[in-house]
């Protein structure tokens, strides 16, 4: 007859299961209302081409040209829109049809007044995934006798938690759903990879890690790795927002028309760059705490263990994005592809370094 902590690890399982096939369903609605925001803001484009190009026949001609205020200035200003905005439809068009008013989301990230249904049936179904994936750590808490985060597959499980509840929790103040498709993108994959390559069945801890230490270092550690995983996809979708920014400005085709619903590269940088400072925080207190807890566990603070090692160099990768984006003007491409290097450390500090180099830090479970 299984025990009780065994019917709570199988109970987490089947919760984490549910969960990623929740995220699944979710992940394909924010995907939906990219397609078909898209499409509607190709309509509201033809909508506006056809006005101006009535317009344009009715000016006689050369009233536009060489004239600051002439009909062509003011069209021209209409389309680009206030600075620092994303591409927004023609407020003509848009006043009059209103179709796809408020579609593309401002400088600062804040909420329009249209009705995306796809989109709120995403964040509808993140939300009820985050639910049933709470309900899985839990019970993965209460089966273990302790906090769910021991070993990799329940820092990974608990880490797809956070980063999932990090990026609901900033919905409600900032516009953010063009990040959905890529956040919970990334959760379904932590959420399998966790199943398939780190599966660990429910235990005691090793005696290093039975410490009040642990909830502090890890919990802290987990926070700033969801931040850095917000600030991932943001750099990455800066960086195809920049070269489509520089294609469309060039007079090339617009082939990634779902990226007008993504703010501009620069208010993605610059909110990864506030998102970054914070985590970075966060990281810093990983650090040194980390060191606090090796004194008390091994009497010593530093002991040049690879996973200290490596956590030290993400450290270093983040400051070094910090001060160059802050003091030396590191900006643009240059300023996401070291935020980008400082998440794929994150990743070969867990996914490489726990798994294939053996130190003190291999409490994997594998």
């Amino acid at each position: 007859m299984p025990t009780l902590n065994e019917t709570m690890g199988a109970y987490s399982e089947l919760f984490m299961l549910l969960a990623a096939g929740t995220y699944t369903v979710a992940f394909i609605a924010f995907a939906w209302d990219l397609a078909k925001s898209s499409k509607t803001l190709r309509a509201v484009d033809l909508k506006a081409a056809a006005l101006s190009g009535a317009e344009a026949a009715s000016v006689p001609v050369g009233a536009g040209v060489g004239a600051s205020g002439g009909a062509f200035d003011r069209a021209d200003s209409e389309v680009a829109g206030p600075v620092g905005r994303a591409e927004r439809p023609t407020s003509s068009v848009s006043g009059s049809q209103g179709s796809g008013a408020g579609l593309t989301a401002d400088g600062g990230m804040r909420y329009g007044a249209e009705r995306r249904v796809p989109a709120r049936v995403a964040v509808a179904l993140a939300v009820l995934g985050a639910a049933i994936h709470a309900a899985g750590v839990i019970t993965r808490a209460l089966g273990a006798g302790r906090v769910p985060w021991g070993n990799m597959y329940e820092f990974l499980t608990t880490g797809a938690f956070v980063a999932v509840a990090v990026f609901l929790v900033v919905l409600i103040r900032r516009d953010l759903r063009f990040l959905g498709t890529f956040v919970i993108g990334l959760a379904i994959i932590m959420l399998v990879a966790a199943s398939v390559a780190f599966w660990t069945p429910v235990g005691h801890l090793v005696p290093a890690l039975q410490s009040y230490w642990l909830i502090i270092h890890v919990s802290i550690a987990v926070m700033s790795s969801a931040l850095f995983t917000l600030t991932f996809a943001m750099s990455a979708l800066q960086l195809v927002q920049s070269h489509r920014q520089k294609t469309v400005a060039a007079g090339g085709a617009d082939k990634l028309g779902f990226m007008r619903l993504v703010p501009n590269a620069l208010s993605l940088e610059n909110l990864s760059y506030r998102i970054n400072a914070i985590a970075f925080v966060g990281w810093t207190f990983t650090l040194m705490f980390g060191a606090i807890w090796a004194e008390k566990a091994w009497g010593r603070f530093w002991g040049w263990d690879t996973k200290e090692v490596w956590t030290f160099v993400i450290w270093v990768v983040y400051a070094g994005y910090l001060h160059a984006r802050a003091t030396r003007g590191w900006t643009g491409t240059r300023a996401a592809w070291l935020s980008i290097v400082g998440y794929l450390c994150v990743v070969f500090n867990f996914a490489i370094v726990n798994q294939f180099f053996n130190g003190l830090h291999s409490y994997s479970g594998l």
